[in-house]
């Protein structure tokens, strides 16, 4: 963890070095940000936009037929990447001051990407840091100042790791006919991003293939959702996606020391994680689609005999269901189970876009989505309605409405139980550097 920690102040040193030297301003397009370069040969671009956010949650039934309303600043983010004078050493940096995780969730972790990559060959790249991992679902690899819907589908925030610290490796083939094949491969800590304190578990390992059957995307719109340059031909990324997590302490791979077991001798203990997937995207004249697929399984130790709560202190009951169950405990406090997201759009001409999107959750019989206060939820249907104010992502508005099904058994966000569904409306506006 001093090594990562060290790591994380260089990167950060790297991008002010190039700060301060004499620099000047090379090029601009709204949305896409400031390049600036000197006489050395270093390059710097700065990138950065806010989202203010309006969410309204309504219950069609239950105590007071309810609504929730909630204004925040969803998202406030500025990144600094460049190369140094040896353009095969590039680099990244990026926070978020909003104080909001991507899922959602309140967080104090404002530092998002920290690290420095390699092009080995002109079709290989090496890259050490913090960063946004390839084992995720598709939705993950695209900003979200580029997001098609207000938010991210729900199969993202129960099932992605988001970021992690380690190596990644990826390539870039062109495979005969104007295809592309994109290999990816991930070795890292397992335990998410900002893990400043000890590390739980061992390493985990991934990786993810992608195949263009009719070559690359225009404008990097691989990484973006919504067709706004409105392809001229169809462009198609078909991906296979594999990880798995030696020793998680968290539902998710999403942090560290969340969930913590011992056997007798007050060792650590800890499950499995493993994690794949398949996902498309395919874009033709504004018309664009995204379909995704996650399944995740663990494997539970059989020498667990305690866990440690939120307290410190040591518990050995492990009951589900009136009998000691240590397996089953276990997986219910993990996000076990599939899902899959399947959502498309059109982009007129004029910048209105109209988009759908239909998700649905399928939870092991043991899994915390089944907890009725934060999932329980089987399927999501959203429409949403979008306003580019520009011929890029600089400034658009948008708005959605989705309906909830909520026929497992629901609770509001204290706790209280739910008879009927809920909707969410919300509406959010972005304006970019």
């Amino acid at each position: 963890m001093k090594i990562k920690n060290i790591f994380l102040f260089g990167v950060l040193l790297m991008s002010a070095s190039m700060q301060a030297q004499t620099i000047k301003l090379d090029t601009y397009k709204f949305g896409e940000g400031l390049n600036f370069t000197n006489d050395d040969g270093y390059r710097m671009k700065l990138t950065g936009y806010i989202q203010p956010y309006l969410e309204i949650k309504h219950y069609t039934e239950g105590v007071d037929n309810s609504s929730v309303n909630r204004f925040r600043l969803r998202r406030a983010r500025f990144r600094i990447a460049g190369n140094l004078k040896n353009e095969r050493f590039k680099y990244r940096f990026a926070f978020d001051l909003s104080g909001t995780s991507e899922d959602g969730n309140t967080t104090s972790n404002y530092l998002q990407d920290a690290y420095i990559s390699y092009d080995i060959t002109n079709r290989i790249r090496a890259t050490f840091g913090q960063r946004s991992t390839y084992t995720d679902n598709r939705e993950l690899f695209m900003a979200s100042n580029t997001l098609q819907l207000v938010e991210r589908s729900r199969v993202t925030s129960a099932f992605a790791s988001i970021r992690e610290f380690g190596l990644f490796m990826s390539g870039n083939f062109r495979s005969g006919r104007g295809s592309y094949l994109r290999p990816y491969f991930v070795l890292t800590n397992g335990d998410g991003g900002n893990v400043l304190g000890k590390d739980h578990g061992g390493l985990k390992v991934g990786g993810r293939i992608d195949y263009l059957p009719f070559g690359l995307f225009t404008n990097f719109g691989q990484f973006r959702q919504a067709d706004i340059v409105r392809e001229s031909a169809p462009k198609l990324v078909v991906g296979v996606n594999f990880s798995h997590n030696n020793g998680m302490s968290s539902r998710r791979g999403r942090g560290s020391g969340d969930i913590i077991y011992l056997n007798d001798a007050n060792e650590e203990s800890l499950p499995d994680f493993t994690k794949y997937g398949v996902d498309f995207m395919l874009k033709y004249s504004g018309f664009s689609v995204l379909g995704e697929y996650v399944k995740t399984k663990a494997t539970v130790p059989d020498d667990i005999t305690q866990r440690i709560l939120n307290s410190g202190s040591i518990s050995t009951n492990f009951e589900v269901d009136g009998i000691q169950d240590v397996e089953n405990y276990v997986k219910g406090r993990m996000m076990l189970g599939d899902a899959f997201n399947i959502q498309m759009g059109y982009v007129f001409k004029n910048g209105i876009s109209i988009d759908g999107r239909y998700t649905h959750l399928n939870a092991d019989e043991h899994s915390f989505l089944n907890n009725a206060t934060f999932y329980n939820r089987p399927n999501y249907y959203t429409i949403g309605i979008s306003k580019y104010l520009s011929r890029s992502y600089g400034a658009k508005i948008q708005a959605s409405w989705t309906y909830v099904d909520g026929s497992d058994g629901i609770n509001d966000n204290n706790g209280n139980p739910i008879s009927g569904n809920e909707t969410l409306a919300r509406l959010i506006l972005t304006l970019a550097l």
